[in-house]
């Protein structure tokens, strides 16, 4: 199977911050820098409006109000980016959690596999940058490559709110004319020196043979090489298994919402993703939230603690349960939420045919084998092959029965149909 690793890189990530908290600074040159009162200091970030005019990260203040004389200035509030950083990563682990932060605003995600939950790398990244932007009023470009070093490469090849693609077949036409120092991890002194080789593109140094640059640069030049011809074993290093706290979806409603049972359809559409991404990690969870937005945007989040599981079937029935706990036919809802969290390692279970499930397993451990059976066929068919029978009927009656009110409720949370589609 061909990796498929995502480099997901914020843009002008401290004034986009600023900008979620301040939105007088939209669509305006502004910039966060060291010390704008006594105009000192350097440009630490700067929005796009300001880039536009020349000014540049690092770029010393006075020099920058040269060229951009009206730009806003805010002084950094780096426990805000450490915050608003955390809840980019957040989100990111609800792809997938083989994710490596590479900095306070970017990180790797390893999506191989991934197809049957999100679809293709180019849908998925279309969902998460446009999820980046809804929920947190931040943007991003996203890099999509074999590898950890071309994903890098990709990220930067279009900013911002860029999605770029780069296979191992682009290298020639699309990395090799690039400066050489463009190359990720290539500094001034490095491209000083490979210059003085004659060595000014990525394509000459990719001409150039391995043993002579690893007699100039050691070690160095051995891994040169092997990045100008697109080559990069390095694994995306998860989190440890202890770091990952929680497997949330949500959505958004296209109206307001005061029918539990369409309630409950939804939740088990969201409680399906997280099962399966639980047992695609090999944990199980102990704990269910659910999390209400109603149409006066206040919030509330309610929990419960269940047997450790990995089964859909746990996971929606809990929601289930705190879904009718809380409901209030009166609120109108706009976002309906679940996650699983309190994670455990072990959802091992063995290959199970379909309608083949032993009498002598518990019936927890049968929702579990029969998961995982399901599992094999949508990564082998596709992800819509095997749905529940609620969802179906969701999905066929949408327009018959949206608006008709008694009509009968749905199957019972505690035991969804599974159909063959």
């Amino acid at each position: 199977m061909c990796r498929v690793v995502f480099l997901v890189d914020m843009n002008a990530f401290f004034i986009t911050c600023e900008t979620t908290r301040n939105p007088a600074l939209a669509g305006r040159p502004a910039a966060v820098a060291g010390d704008p009162r006594q105009r000192a200091g350097i440009i630490l970030a700067a929005n796009y409006e300001a880039r536009a005019c020349g000014v540049k990260t690092a770029m010393v203040l006075r020099d920058a109000l040269k060229l951009c004389p009206n730009m806003l200035l805010v002084p950094p509030d780096h426990t805000f980016y450490e915050q608003m950083s955390r809840e980019v990563m957040h989100l990111l682990a609800h792809y997938t959690p083989v994710m490596e932060q590479n900095s306070i605003d970017e990180a790797w995600l390893d999506m191989t596999g991934c197809e049957g939950l999100h679809g293709t790398p180019q849908q998925a990244a279309n969902h998460l940058m446009n999820e980046i932007r809804e929920k947190l009023g931040l943007m991003c470009s996203i890099g999509i490559a074999p590898n950890k070093f071309l994903a890098k490469m990709a990220s930067e090849m279009k900013k911002p709110m860029g999605i770029t693609t780069l296979h191992m077949e682009d290298i020639p036409l699309r990395l090799w004319p690039l400066p050489v120092g463009n190359l990720y991890g290539v500094g001034k002194s490095t491209t000083d020196k490979l210059a003085s080789l004659g060595i000014h593109t990525i394509g000459d140094l990719a001409a150039v043979d391995e043993q002579f640059l690893a007699a100039r640069f050691g070690k160095m030049g051995y891994e040169l090489h092997e990045h100008a011809h697109g080559r990069d074993s390095a694994p995306v290093q998860p989190h440890d298994g202890d770091e990952m706290k929680s497997i949330s979806r949500s959505t958004t409603l296209a109206k307001d919402l005061t029918d539990l049972e369409q309630a409950k359809q939804i939740l088990l559409e969201l409680a399906d993703d997280i099962g399966a991404t639980t047992r695609r990690h090999g944990k199980k969870g102990q704990t269910i939230h659910i999390t209400l937005k109603y149409n006066d945007f206040t919030v509330i989040t309610r929990q419960s603690t269940i047997r450790p599981t990995c089964a859909t079937h746990d996971i929606y029935a809990a929601g289930c349960r705190l879904l009718e706990q809380n409901w209030n036919q009166n609120r109108p809802v706009r976002l309906i939420g679940i996650g699983l969290s309190g994670f455990q390692m072990d959802c091992a279970a063995g290959q199970l045919s379909l309608f083949d499930l032993p009498g002598q397993d518990g019936q927890n451990d049968r929702h579990e084998k029969l998961d995982k059976t399901i599992d094999e066929i949508r990564d082998r068919y596709g992800s819509d092959c095997v749905t529940y029978g609620k969802l179906l009927r969701k999905k066929q009656g949408r327009n018959d029965h949206d608006n008709r009110e008694g009509s009968a409720p749905g199957p019972n949370p505690e035991q969804p149909e599974l159909h063959n589609r």
